[in-house]
């Protein structure tokens, strides 16, 4: 809910601090002395537009301050999806428990910065935060039941059709996906079967070359070592000379071994690990001298076998920059030849199934969006029912209410499935209905959306209702059905009505007053909220006029529904 709103500098209102409670709150105040300002600065704050006649002048021409400044801060409930679109956006969500801020400056050439918490953001997203925290209802809203994309989501939540609402969306993306898969497949099969003589050309030879995973370097290895060949062994016969002719190594370890097995008992056990050390190097001189032979034979100068090496070599090489790629890709691209070619032979097969699973999600999309719309098509008749006993106490018996649900062609399913909703109204006999937009007179419109709000109060999202001269043009007991309907409202969300009505008003749980006074010749706009008996000479001024009686301090004390004047 919105907890406080700090203004500065905003058209009359130099310095206002006005913090907020739940339930009903009025706002109330003579004509001219503010009360749009103070909404025109909190719809700055939630991102609405701005322009620089908004930053207040303290002089004349164009001496005027060099910025304004709103901030609006909100209590946020643990569950709030507030906090999922903030980490949608990468912007830090405060911790449960802290506020939410958003704060807008001005300067006086109107261009402004937004925030969140204290982190810049756009004002677009500044906007959808604060759409989603609250909703101003009246002549000129354009969001809310105003906005008739919401008017699916507000019918489903009044006839608890979200689980539906989200079992087809789901259903609506499964069939999008497999006619997605489908149409990549043909599109697939399309291409591979104009490439088909390509294909098996290519596939042919590299099966008769059929390059192995590794063979590149084993080839350059082995070319290098046939090149080299002449050079290798003459260097590997003089150390395998070194090794084994005369007195050389292994007769030089075998000399040591019969010397000293001869001492290994008199020694205690002191020799045991120089003999094993011994036995060891003798077996490594060994390995030495046969592994030195065995490259010795594969070094072994042969013209054919480094021809043969360096055709071969060469051949995967060319293969590899015939197709772009490199030697150690050819085992892949043999691999996704033959895959294409499966697919181009197995071309039925493949699209029968494709085609039956995109078959099977299609239907079963139709079957739960068709229960959907028909559902939708249930609720709505309850819903104008419900609005329809709404309508009389708030003089407008003569409207009604027709929620429309409207079948649409395939081509325009979506994720909500296969029908459009909208709210119409007709204000007068006879005239045909239309949008919530059509009703000219400003409080007619709010007194309508009072009533809709009233019905459709348990599946509203938004935190926060804000009502504009919801009032207008009643009074008596017509006046009194919409302040007992704000508060029925107010038990399930915060609300503000700003009003001329005395009725209204009395419905407060608490009251603020937007008053105008001067100083200096400089006048100001001032934001107070009212104790009981100031509530009660309020509404006693609201019904009396300039000069307050007695009998107007009564008359408000009845409405209050307090004992005495």
């Amino acid at each position: 809910m919105l907890a406080s709103v700090t203004i500065r500098d905003i058209v009359l209102i130099d310095k206002v601090d006005v913090s907020f409670d739940t339930g009903l709150c009025a706002l109330t105040g003579e004509t001219g002395a503010g009360k749009s300002i103070l909404l025109d600065a909190l719809g700055l704050a939630l991102g609405m537009r701005a322009n620089a006649s908004l930053v207040r002048r303290t002089g004349n021409g164009d001496n005027t301050n060099s910025r304004a400044s709103v901030s609006a801060t909100f209590d946020l409930a643990d569950d709030d999806p507030v906090y999922d679109r903030l980490t949608n956006h990468d912007i830090t969500a405060p911790e449960p428990g802290e506020s939410l801020i958003l704060r807008r400056n001005l300067d006086k050439d109107g261009r402004g910065r937004a925030f969140i918490n204290d982190q810049p953001v756009s004002v677009a997203l500044l906007r959808q935060i604060g759409e989603s925290l609250v909703e101003i209802e009246g002549q000129f809203a354009s969001h809310g039941l105003m906005d008739q994309a919401t008017h699916r989501e507000s019918l489903d939540g009044f006839a608890n059709l979200g689980k539906s609402s989200s079992d087809v969306s789901a259903l609506y993306k499964t069939w999008r996906d497999a006619e997605s898969a489908l149409a990549e497949a043909i599109a697939a099969l399309e291409q591979n079967r104009a490439d088909e003589e390509y294909l098996r050309h290519a596939l042919a030879e590299l099966v008769e070359l059929d390059p192995q995973a590794g063979e590149e370097t084993e080839l350059s290895e082995a070319r290098a070592l046939l090149m080299n060949g002449e050079r290798l062994v003459t260097a590997m016969a003089a150390a395998e000379k070194s090794l084994s002719n005369g007195d050389g190594v292994e007769d030089r370890l075998a000399a040591a071994q019969r010397v000293l097995t001869h001492e290994v008992d008199a020694a205690a056990g002191r020799l045991d690990a120089v003999m094993d050390a011994l036995a060891i190097a003798n077996d490594a001189v060994a390995d030495a001298e046969a592994l030195l032979h065995r490259v010795m034979v594969d070094a072994e100068p042969d013209p054919e076998k480094l021809e043969a090496c360096e055709e071969r070599l060469f051949a995967i090489r060319a293969m590899a920059r015939k197709h772009s790629i490199s030697v150690e890709e050819l085992p892949t691209l043999r691999s996704n030849l033959e895959q294409k070619l499966g697919q181009i032979d197995d071309a039925g097969g493949l699209m029968q199934k494709l085609r039956a699973e995109r078959d099977q999600a299609y239907e079963t999309y139709k079957s739960r969006a068709t229960e959907l719309s028909q559902k939708r098509a249930k609720a709505a008749i309850k819903l104008d029912k419900a609005v329809a006993m709404e309508l009389p106490p708030l003089k407008l018996e003569k409207a009604v209410f027709t929620t429309r649900v409207e079948v649409l062609e395939e081509k325009d399913w979506g994720p909500t499935g296969m029908d459009r909703v909208h709210f119409e109204v007709s204000t007068n006999p006879g005239a045909p209905s239309g949008p919530l937009a059509r009703i000219v007179s400003g409080g007619e419109l709010a007194r309508f959306l009072l009533a809709l709000k009233v019905v459709l109060h348990q599946s509203n999202a938004i935190p926060t209702l804000i009502f504009d001269e919801v009032d207008s043009g009643i009074g008596g007991a017509i006046a009194t059905a919409v302040g007992e309907r704000l508060a029925k409202l107010a038990k399930n969300v915060q609300v503000l009505a700003i009003t001329h009505s005395p009725q209204v008003a009395s419905c407060a749980m608490w009251h603020l007053q937007i008053a105008k006074s001067e100083n200096a010749g400089v006048v100001t706009t001032n934001v107070a909220q009212l104790s009981e008996d100031d509530r009660q000479e309020e509404i006693a001024r609201m019904l009396a006029g300039a000069r307050i009686t007695d009998e107007a301090r009564a008359a408000a004390a009845s409405l209050m529904g307090r004992d005495n004047a």
